[in-house]
């Protein structure tokens, strides 16, 4: 039987070079028949043989039945059910039909291509780096990163944190928000627990940040990472290319690195754009809301009284106060740098201390310690000088 090379050359022989048949089957051997009908096949030859019955055929119904009660059944347990029906092939044949059939009982879910105008969104999620990161004093601390994506440039930013506490999550999209440099329109999250108050609604914290940008949000429904795609996919980038074989001396060199890498992703060219997302950010800026003349105040505040002791606790470490302010009400406000502390009676300044992230640690700052040096002098200089006789003079009485 003729191949389809085989069939090939002899046409080319007789029709392009003139080579007749009886040449053919000279050089070929192979007969005039076989020969002539080559010739006359406008269609290269095809090999097809019949097909097997497979031994799954006697089963498929019983399969099918399985399916429509429960379409995510594994293909082992599908074969222990039809082994004493009498099945008695291999587990490949059951996979690969269960591979095809499958999709027609599962409800599979559909998606569309989604276009966005040039600063209309900007997607949000936060990632979690593998390894622990240097506070400082020795100690390592677990972190995060939010992560911003803008969904028409696809250009990305992010701020590390060391909570998903409301303010600390609301702080690094505001820096978040700054490095991109304008407002999106829209701001999509998933159902963070310090964003989301459940059904859909925001939280009063995230309200009152979104309220004075001002921008709109959207909470993506539960199990549905499809909906914020860009930044996902921004994130797995930033999984595989940013920590893996990186070094960081601290928390600051962290962000300073992660500022370096944003800077770099944003300036090659995206593979589905088949643009430079740093480019498409300008176009973006020149549509979207300039930022407000101030960052929104996150800062944690609360009123306390300065104890004894003159030391203010904060995410497990204490920070000291001005002792001479022992008694009286101070307002403190924590932000991600430092930690003040004001009397609220003639606002004096209490403390004002460099935020510490390290864990346990006792900040006292060199002023508050002279302060109680110099009170506890003072105290030993007005005690009362207590008489101290000799003991001869209880020997005398005793006698």
């Amino acid at each position: 039987m003729l191949d389809v090379e085989r069939w090939a050359e002899l046409r080319r022989e007789h029709f392009v070079r003139g080579v007749g048949i009886k040449e053919l089957v000279r050089r070929t051997g192979f007969s005039r028949n076989t020969i002539r009908a080559a010739l006359r096949s406008d269609a290269p030859p095809s090999f097809c043989c019949g097909e097997r019955p497979s031994k799954l055929e006697p089963f498929k119904d019983e399969i099918h039945r399985l399916l429509k009660d429960d379409p995510k059944l594994t293909g082992v347990r599908v074969r222990e059910l039809i082994e004493p029906l009498g099945f008695d092939g291999g587990k490949t044949i059951v996979d690969d039909y269960l591979r095809e059939i499958r999709p027609v009982f599962l409800k599979l879910r559909t998606h569309q291509r989604t276009v966005y105008r040039p600063g209309e969104i900007c997607q949000w999620d936060l990632w979690e780096p593998s390894a622990l990161v240097s506070v400082g004093h020795g100690q390592l601390r677990r972190c995060w990163v939010v992560v911003a994506c803008m969904g028409y440039s696809r250009a990305g930013v992010g701020a590390l944190i060391f909570s998903k506490e409301a303010p600390d999550v609301l702080w690094g999209m505001t820096r978040c928000l700054w490095s991109l440099g304008a407002l999106p329109e829209l701001m999509v999250w998933d159902r963070e627990g310090c964003l989301h108050a459940g059904g859909g609604r925001p939280t009063e914290a995230y309200a009152a940040f979104c309220g004075q940008l001002p921008v709109d949000w959207l909470f993506c429904e539960p199990a549905d990472p499809q909906a914020k795609g860009c930044v996902e996919r921004l994130q797995g980038y930033l999984e595989t290319n940013f920590e893996p074989g990186r070094r960081f001396a601290n928390h600051l060199d962290f962000q300073l690195q992660l500022d370096a890498w944003f800077e770099k992703a944003n300036a090659r060219t995206h593979k589905t754009l088949r643009a430079r997302p740093i480019d498409r950010l300008e176009e973006e800026r020149a549509l979207m809301r300039p930022l407000p003349e101030r960052e929104p105040c996150l800062d944690r505040r609360w009123v306390v009284r300065v104890p004894p002791d003159p030391h203010l606790r904060f995410d497990t470490n204490d920070y000291s106060l001005d002792p001479n302010l022992v008694g009286r009400r101070v307002e403190v406000r924590v932000s991600q740098r430092e930690i003040i502390a004001v009397a609220l009676d003639t606002a004096e300044l209490a403390a004002r201390h460099e935020r510490c992230f390290a864990k346990n640690r006792t900040i006292t700052a060199l002023e508050h310690a002279r302060a109680l040096r110099e009170r506890r002098g003072a105290r030993s200089d007005d005690e009362v000088v207590v008489e101290q006789r000799s003991l001869s003079v209880y020997d005398q009485l005793i006698a």
